[in-house]
């Protein structure tokens, strides 16, 4: 149950950030790299302040081949979701990212974790809730490469991350370590892409309200995998972020097709639910 209420707190956090971040974006008020490397730099933050709180810095020596192949990936998802929170409707991002749950199942599966039939019947909701939309033109298609690739590639990123945190290593070691690659490839990208300084940007106002939730809402979202199995927390957090994201779709950005949105929803959280009992 903990595990579920930090996933749902953090998501939150974290799409009130999304929608600030793509608004800004969209506006010209930062570049794209700039967006992510404020994002990262206050979960680094959070970390760093744990880690010394607490005085342990647990890394295993043992995961670093793990550990490379997951830095890979996370770059690769960074990049990605950058991209498809920017370019694709709020609501297309949630929507499609919900299909990280049923691929995160089978991948249970094939490490023989039972399967119940309950879970079975909420993939098979989900997956009927993403057919209505697509039949329904419910989905635009705008930046939808970069969703798909986000939502099978957090397939692996997550059950790695999960893995490492159970096996090898802390949570704050882990984050601490990825956030400064992350950030370095982040600054590098700003900078030579986009010739923008996203140092400039820490401490003004407008991107604090913008990076900090963030920050907030990534170093909780990242505990709440040591509470509950990958799929059952992806389920909670796919879930609250689509329910957000119609929300924020509509309001502010415009976005058509909410009553196929909310009816694909109603269908997801039922799915979400039989996959969490």
């Amino acid at each position: 149950m903990l595990g579920i209420i930090l996933i749902i707190i953090g998501t939150v956090f974290g799409e009130v950030s999304s929608s600030m971040g793509k608004w800004n974006v969209n506006n010209k008020s930062e570049s794209i790299y700039t967006l992510g490397f404020l994002n990262i730099f206050w979960v680094f933050i959070i970390f760093t302040i744990t880690f010394l709180v607490k005085g342990q810095f647990v890394f295993s020596i043992a995961s670093i081949p793990l550990f490379i192949i997951f830095i890979i990936l996370e770059i690769a998802q960074t990049y990605s979701s950058l991209h498809a929170n920017v370019e694709a409707d709020r609501s297309t991002f949630g929507f499609l990212m919900v299909g990280t749950i049923p691929l995160l199942l089978l991948v249970d599966i094939f490490l023989h974790y039972s399967i119940n039939l309950t879970s079975l019947i909420g993939i098979s909701l989900i997956v009927i809730s993403l057919l209505f939309l697509f039949i329904n033109h419910g989905l635009n298609k705008k930046g939808i490469r970069y969703v798909i690739f986000s939502t099978f590639n957090a397939v692996a990123t997550i059950s790695i991350y999960k893995y490492l945190i159970t096996n090898y290593t802390s949570v704050e070691a882990l984050q601490f370590v990825i956030c400064i690659i992350l950030l370095v490839f982040l600054f590098t990208m700003a900078i030579l892409k986009d010739k923008e300084n996203p140092l400039k940007y820490i401490f003004k106002k407008k991107f604090l309200y913008q990076s900090v939730p963030n920050g907030i809402g990534n170093a909780i979202s990242s505990l709440a995998y040591l509470y509950a199995p990958a799929s059952v927390i992806a389920g909670a957090r796919r879930g609250t972020s689509v329910l957000a994201s119609i929300i924020s779709g509509n309001k502010y950005f415009h976005e058509k097709h909410i009553v196929i949105k909310i009816i694909s929803f109603i269908l997801v959280i039922a799915g979400l639910i039989l996959l969490i009992l």
